[in-house]
């Protein structure tokens, strides 16, 4: 169990940086909610979609790499650092220069009309700034470095909600003279009302600027060396990874740019379709409690699981790391499930986002099954037989498309969250068993789907099951959470201290 606790306890400085730092960007919604439309909303949505997608292109798959080949025997950290960034700050510039070039059709894709191709620019700029991070972080990681890592990142974010206050809340209350009225030449010189959700954008362009100076201690060291012999093997086992991060972002956000294409006109009276978009995004965001421990868990586990390839008793490891990960985002899943008719409005400002929530439950639990994907990844990660997960990636890509194809013009974006969750449970399961064959792990599978089963069994009850009051509501909800919380310290309990 050492290594597992060591696991745990990196997870957890993760975590500080993830968790705290997300919660922070979170609290962001209600503002957003509140200060702009679901219309308006909806570009941010649509434009954040686009930079998910961008975001793998930007990497191609470079951090995985880097811990690959940096835990092969004898391997030369230090040549393959330089090797890596430099290759990265090349392509980083092209794509960068090209994005700009192009910001008037990206935005066309979005129907935002002409004036606003300084949207386009910055997402350029972010996305050019957040790849130059990316190897510097990746090296904190495999040197386990997790605090300054967690530092880094958390000031960052921290930069991007300071700035979005100032300028979403702060200079709208001190020009209209609600606040500090003496202030109002300084902020008329800075800040632009007709800019809208514009700050949004600016405000984390700023902030990652501010990450990479941040990273200057490890920029400073670098050499820029570049050999194409050397990054040959680099790229072949790189792109099957960069395939894969691709069609892992048409799974997570391509509904959100397909929702306005097919969903029909008038499908949700006196709405449009890019306030669908909104509507949904925003919904979207209630399911980040899943996101955090999964994105916590993968800055942690990637190093971990190749530092653990060649114990022997690795794959009885790997199990049990699914095993309590996959319990612990169960109980998140029932948690927020039964409760997101409570915890909607705290971050929902308008009541036109309200009408999203039942997408929540269902997005949730598939979230949990891509946190599973990634635990389930590692076999073809530590056999060099990456373009498995090009396969499985594609596959779940071709289900997404075709799900979202059939459902969104007969369900909006109920359909969309449907076919999420069928992505991810297909994704998961066909990793599982192709698994099996190239490295058999004793995952316990009928446990866990036992476990799942009766989570959305009692979230079923609870949203389907009519309930008459306000506390007597409450109290049926925080029984079923209970209930489950209970069955867990029953049956695994004993479980858990057998192991030990």
């Amino acid at each position: 169990m050492s290594v597992v606790k060591k696991l745990a306890s990196q997870t957890a400085v993760y975590g500080v940086s993830s968790i705290v730092g997300r919660v922070l960007t979170y609290l962001l919604v209600p503002l957003y909610t509140k200060a702009f439309s679901a219309a308006e909303y909806g570009v941010v949505t649509g434009l954040y979609a686009y930079v998910s997608f961008l975001n793998v292109v930007f990497t191609y798959g470079m951090e995985t790499t880097f811990f690959r080949f940096a835990n092969r025997p004898g391997a030369n950290r230090r040549e393959l650092y330089d090797r890596v960034l430099s290759l990265l700050l090349l392509s980083t510039a092209g794509l960068t220069a090209l994005l700009m070039l192009l910001a008037r059709p990206l935005l066309g894709l979005l129907e935002i009309p002409p004036g606003h191709e300084q949207y386009a620019v910055w997402v350029a700029l972010i996305l050019g700034l957040d790849a130059l991070t990316a190897i510097p972080f990746a090296r904190l990681r495999l040197e386990n470095k997790a605090r300054k890592f967690a530092g880094i990142k958390l000031a960052g974010i921290v930069a991007n909600v300071v700035l979005n206050l100032f300028f979403i809340v702060l200079c709208p209350a001190v020009l209209s003279g609600k606040w500090l009225p003496v202030l109002q030449p300084l902020v008329a010189r800075v800040y632009d009302p007709g800019m809208g959700v514009g700050y949004i954008f600016l405000s984390n362009l700023v902030a990652s600027g501010l990450t990479l100076l941040l990273l200057g201690r490890e920029l400073l060291d670098f050499r820029f060396r570049l050999r194409l012999d050397f990054l040959k093997p680099l790229l072949g086992y790189a792109y099957p990874l960069m395939l894969m991060g691709l069609a892992g972002m048409v799974n997570e956000t391509l509904d959100r740019i397909l929702l306005p294409k097919w969903l029909p006109d008038n499908f949700y009276p006196g709405q449009s379709s890019l306030t669908a978009v909104g509507i949904y995004g925003a919904c979207y965001k209630l399911s980040i409690f899943m996101s955090l421990v999964i994105q916590a868990f993968r800055y942690a586990a990637e190093p971990f699981f190749f530092a653990q390839s060649t114990e022997k008793n690795s794959p009885a490891t790997f199990a049990m790391i699914l095993k309590w990960f996959t319990l612990c985002c169960a109980v998140i899943f029932v948690g927020i499930s039964l409760n997101v008719e409570d915890i909607g409005p705290l971050f929902l400002r308008r009541p036109e986002y309200l009408q999203g929530l039942i997408v929540v439950p269902i997005l949730l639990l598939a979230n949990l099954f891509l946190g599973m994907y990634y635990n389930l990844s590692v076999w073809f990660k530590l056999t060099d037989k990456t373009y498995f997960g090009t396969y499985i990636g594609a596959g779940g890509a071709v289900l997404t498309i075709a799900l979202n194809f059939l459902l969104i013009p007969v369900l909006g974006y109920m359909g969309s969250a449907l076919a999420t969750l069928a992505c991810y449970f297909t994704m998961a399961v066909l990793c599982w068993r192709l698994g099996e064959r190239h490295f058999p792990v004793p995952y316990p599978a009928l446990r866990l789907g036992l476990w799942l089963l009766f989570a959305v069994g009692l979230v079923a009850l609870g949203w389907w099951v009519p309930v008459a009051g306000f506390w007597t509501r409450h109290a049926w909800h925080a029984g079923l959470t209970v209930l489950f919380l209970a069955a867990l310290w029953v049956v695994e309990r004993p479980q858990r201290v057998t192991n030990n």
